[in-house]
């Protein structure tokens, strides 16, 4: 794997930034593959109509409409056997995409057997949490992000942005990772595809001041993430 970073990156001085990894478990760091929600300002949900044909049980009609936060009670209508809807409950819509993600959190302790008997296996189901990773460049049917945003992203200037090249496909030469787009996928080999890549110790140390910054305004003073935020800052000054 031979990858080149700008100079005005993190990756060109912490070289390198991932390193091959073919087991199969999930653990901090991993490049993985999974299906992503597109997060709109305003959700929506699926609202049963009633069947479509009396006689006819594995067809129905749907609504899809705006759901807001203060609506005072979920707009369902006529629940259907094939899509239920459970009191308080709603069903949502998104759009979603098979994204490169990275594990942030791999899953907590289990739960002891007899703590969840006869519970709900949603309670307690063990979840990984992942950020996705969008598509940088511009040009053909992807939108991107301007190249004026993604130079300042390289230098540290956002806590909820990195920037980065991933070593997984030449479909895009440049990604931001969005940490404050962080999300639980369910720990199942159904949904999370894993590639045969992870950051090297050093960019993981990297990645969790960048996640503490976002969460508590802050970064640990003489970390690598402190000196190299530091002089990619300068540079970009006397550019």
């Amino acid at each position: 794997m031979i990858r080149t970073y700008p100079d005005n990156t993190f990756q060109y001085f912490c070289d390198p930034w991932w390193e091959r990894d073919e087991g199969k478990s999930y653990c901090r760091g991993r490049l993985v593959q999974v299906f992503i929600p597109h997060v709109g300002q305003t959700p929506y949900q699926l609202i049963p109509q009633g069947r479509a044909e009396a006689t006819i049980h594995d067809k129905a009609l749907c609504q899809i409409a705006p759901l807001r936060a203060h609506q005072k009670k979920p707009s369902t209508k006529l629940p259907m056997a094939g899509i239920p809807v459970y009191s308080g409950e709603v069903l949502t819509v998104y759009r979603a995409k098979l994204r490169p993600a990275l594990i942030i959190a791999k899953e907590g302790k289990e739960v002891d057997k007899v703590l969840r008997q006869d519970k709900p296996k949603w309670q307690t189901s063990p979840t990984i949490l992942v950020a996705p990773y969008y598509g940088a460049d511009e040009g053909g049917k992807r939108a991107g992000f301007k190249s004026e945003f993604r130079s300042r992203v390289c230098t540290g200037e956002y806590p909820q942005f990195v920037w980065d090249s991933l070593p997984i496909g030449p479909s895009t030469e440049e990604s931001i990772l969005r940490l404050d787009h962080i999300q639980p996928v369910g720990d199942h080999h159904e949904s999370i595809n894993l590639t045969p890549f992870k950051l090297t110790p050093e960019a993981l140390d990297i990645i969790d001041e960048w996640i503490r910054w976002l969460i508590w305004g802050v970064w640990k003073e003489g970390s690598s993430f402190d000196f190299l935020r530091a002089e990619l800052m300068a540079i970009s000054k006397d550019e």
